[in-house]
């Protein structure tokens, strides 16, 4: 029965993608608290683009390293 590749595939890729969320969430965090200003306030209220350009790219550059690591 073809069946138990499947599952393995799928919870593979659940535990990655948990992975993944955690280590975002925890750069995030990281961001917010090395930053010298409130980000959140830069973003939703100043709405300063270069501050998410910068946030976007970070994670960005998260992603691709997190995708190299897991890939091989």
């Amino acid at each position: 029965m073809e069946l138990a590749p499947v599952f393995k595939t799928f919870f593979s890729t659940v535990v990655y993608t948990v992975f993944g969320v955690i280590v975002f969430g925890v750069a995030f965090w990281i961001m917010v608290k090395v930053s010298p200003f409130p980000i959140r306030k830069e973003l939703e209220h100043d709405h300063n683009t270069a501050v998410a350009i910068l946030m976007g790219s970070v994670i960005l550059g998260l992603a691709i390293i997190i995708a190299a690591a897991l890939h091989g």
